[in-house]
């Protein structure tokens, strides 16, 4: 490999929730028919960007059908699968939309309030902390992936940045949207950030 090795994370395809916009961190649900076009999609834009026919040196999913679904159809050997990148745990929200929330909880965000019985936003930057020490120990041997989701993959880039989990709300990451984390002379960058699978506007 002629270049540095990079980052490259992959949220999941589309799923009925992430249409809906309903908060899925633990219910186990599938891709639809459009996220399973989107992941093969997102697989000839990995190839595309990484640019070289040498397999990356690892290439990590979270556990929930979705992602391993979104690795396999993008034509990744997956080897290891983890609960380190599993979604937020949205506890007592799980599976309501964020107006459905503020219902009860006026102003409500993932990135500013408390969840009940789920996970604070600390906790989950704790998890991308964990993640970033498995990635950066591997990537001496080239390029690393990671598969997941939405609301988690944002902390992690925040966590990449060294800024706090709750900064992740400044990135955006749609179904299938990739992005390349790596560095500028040791200084932490965003290469690319949401770029989208071939097809999708």
């Amino acid at each position: 490999m002629d270049r540095a090795p990079a980052v490259y994370l992959l949220r999941h395809g589309q799923t009925e929730w992430s249409e809906s916009g309903q908060h899925t961190g633990r219910t186990d649900i599938p891709l639809t028919a459009r996220g399973e076009q989107q992941a093969r999609r997102a697989g000839a834009v990995l190839a595309r960007l990484r640019a070289t026919d040498v397999q990356p040196a690892l290439v990590l999913t979270s556990p929930r059908q979705r992602a391993l679904r979104t690795a396999e159809l993008a034509g990744l050997a997956v080897g290891e699968t983890t609960e380190s990148l599993a979604e937020w745990d949205y506890g007592d929200y799980e599976g309501l939309t964020t107006p459905q929330i503020r219902e009860s909880d006026p102003g409500w965000t993932v990135w500013t309030h408390a969840i009940p019985g789920g996970e604070s936003a600390e906790q989950v930057g704790a998890r991308a902390t964990t993640v970033l020490d498995r990635v950066r120990s591997a990537l001496p041997g080239g390029d690393v992936v990671l598969v997941g989701h939405g609301h988690f993959s944002r902390v992690l880039i925040a966590a990449w940045l060294a800024m706090t989990p709750s900064d992740g709300v400044h990135f955006g990451l749609d179904p299938a949207g990739i992005t390349v984390l790596g560095d500028e002379r040791g200084d932490p960058q965003v290469r690319r950030l949401n770029v989208p699978p071939w097809g999708e506007d």
